[in-house]
């Protein structure tokens, strides 16, 4: 762990929770560029390099054909990737529609709507000209990546973390700095508070809680807790929000991304380092490991056989004792291939 959380909380106070979310958390940056078992993906390259010397990608979604977008925590805007050719360039310009630092992205095919947090971490590094103050969660037109509209999170001082759409098109968002799943029901100019539980709340003040979410096959919404390392069910009753279990299984190191595999099996990326696959049978799961050393992992999309995982080094974003130090670059995105077995 870093050992610069209090001098990083003091400044998130100053700057209404901008952040530090994942900084005092984050496992020991290291140098080198080891990863388990890695091996080239089918028909497209292992990895895909990002635009931007401070990109920090935090977020990845897919759309069925396969194209990638990835939000950009250190620039701000959205970058779009081809897996096949590699080819990937800025489809979303820093600033647009007022936005500044991008956290979770969601590719909503049936409204044709690139869904982004947007968060302000100026005071940390982060853009600084986009003009929405706060936290929000941002709509992009999917094809062209223009601005559609901005709606903001309900204060107190939230954190837009990630965001997953119900069949209905419904958005669901989790708040990182309050114990909150938040709703934007279709048509809507403003968030209802979905689900509410103290288990959601960030085990110390200006540090992680609710981080990433996905609705599973039996129709409840997962989303785990960053800094606790917690794994949730959150039933839904009729569209409304049930009864929340913690789920009993193996510790996890600062869970972050998280993305339906089918049935009730996800893939995860824990910070700390990995990408799993989560089996999820009644109260309980078992996190089996699919692949090891990445650097700070942030997310994970499928595009088929093939799980991509973005990469974000985030300590040399959030940690001031790192902030001299420059990230490896390019930023990339990883190819991991999932057997027959893996992909069921």
């Amino acid at each position: 762990m870093a050992s610069s959380y209090h001098f990083v909380a003091s400044r998130l106070k100053r700057a209404a929770f901008s952040g530090a979310l994942f900084s005092s958390l984050l496992p020991v940056y290291g140098c080198a560029d080891r990863r388990v078992g890695m091996k080239p993906a089918e028909a497209g390259p292992a990895s895909i390099a990002l635009p931007g010397e401070r990109a920090f990608p935090e977020s990845i979604t897919s759309t069925r054909d396969g194209t990638l977008f990835v939000g950009r925590l250190g620039e701000g805007g959205i970058v779009r990737a081809d897996p096949r050719t590699g080819v990937a360039a800025l489809f979303i310009a820093p600033g647009t529609g007022g936005s500044q630092s991008i956290t979770g992205v969601f590719a909503d095919e049936a409204s044709g709507t690139l869904w982004a947090c947007s968060n302000d971490l100026s005071s940390l590094g982060g853009p600084s000209g986009g003009r929405q103050q706060g936290a929000a969660l941002m709509a992009f037109d999917l094809q062209t990546g223009a601005a559609k509209r901005s709606v903001p999170l309900p204060e107190p001082h939230p954190f837009c973390n990630d965001v997953t759409v119900d069949p209905d098109g419904a958005v669901y968002a989790t708040d990182s700095a309050n114990p909150t799943v938040l709703r934007l029901a279709v048509g809507a100019y403003r968030f209802e508070v979905f689900a509410t539980d103290p288990q959601f709340a960030p085990p110390q003040p200006n540090s992680a809680g609710l981080d990433g979410i996905a609705l599973g096959g039996d129709g409840a919404l997962y989303v785990t807790t960053y800094a606790a390392g917690g794994f949730f069910r959150i039933a839904v009753e009729k569209g409304r929000a049930g009864r929340v279990t913690k789920l009993q299984g193996r510790a996890l190191g600062l869970p972050d991304g998280l993305r339906p595999l089918g049935g009730n099996s996800f893939l995860l990326v824990e910070g700390a380092g990995t990408l799993d696959r989560v089996e999820v049978d009644g109260d309980g799961f078992q996190a089996a490991p699919l692949r090891a050393g990445f650097r700070t992992p942030t997310s994970v999309t499928r595009v088929g056989a093939v799980v991509w995982v973005s990469e974000g080094q985030m300590q040399l974003f959030f940690d001031p004792a790192l902030k001299g130090r420059s990230p490896a670059l390019p930023f990339r995105i990883y190819a991991v291939p999932l057997d027959k077995q893996q992909s069921q």
